[in-house]
């Protein structure tokens, strides 16, 4: 999504976190070295809640 869209969700979540990183459709051929890391934070906090 355009990042003023992804920018608008922050006003109604503003503890939502958001990355911006260039890649468009292709992030993860792009830019995977920097998403795996946010993806594997974001997924064990998720995880570490789920079973507290």
């Amino acid at each position: 999504m355009p990042e003023g869209a992804a920018r608008a969700y922050l006003r109604d979540l503003p503890e939502a976190e958001l990355h911006v990183l260039g890649g468009g459709h292709w992030l993860l051929e792009t830019h995977l070295d920097e998403v795996v890391p946010l993806m594997r934070d974001f997924l064990g906090r998720v995880h570490a809640r789920g079973h507290s």
